[in-house]
């Protein structure tokens, strides 16, 4: 939760006067987009920077806000942890409009295509701010 965020929601929960309406000005709902890949050959570090690079691709898509691509962090090993991806993604937009453009996109088609032949597991989270 970033500063903004805590602020109005701790201003929601205490009621502070003068920082209700700071709260109640909050920005709009965002639709996050985490994609999760596992590729055929999880040792190739050709295959995971081809998959990177088709990844970067989808950053033209008019309706994505921000996209962040990431690799297992070397965080503790924990049963609640899932270290086996190789590759993931995590996009944003402004709302469900955004992600159905995203998903009919020519760039997001193209990527599907050119390079799906590199993972063989795919697993997408959607979720809607609260």
């Amino acid at each position: 939760m970033n500063r903004l965020h805590f602020l109005r929601f701790a201003a929601s929960l205490l009621g502070v006067a003068g920082l209700t309406s700071f709260a109640a000005a909050s920005p709009k709902r965002m639709l996050s987009h985490h994609v999760f890949f596992w590729l055929k050959n999880p040792q190739s570090e050709a295959d995971k920077a081809k998959l990177i690079e088709g990844l970067q691709t989808l950053r033209k898509i008019e309706t994505v806000r921000e996209i962040h691509l990431g690799v297992p962090a070397s965080t503790e090993q924990r049963d609640v942890v899932d270290h086996s991806y190789s590759v993931s993604e995590l996009i944003f937009f402004d709302d469900v409009k955004g992600q159905n453009t995203y998903q009919d996109h020519a760039i997001h088609q193209a990527f599907v295509k050119n390079y799906s032949h590199l993972w063989n597991k795919v697993v997408v989270y959607d979720a809607m701010d609260i």
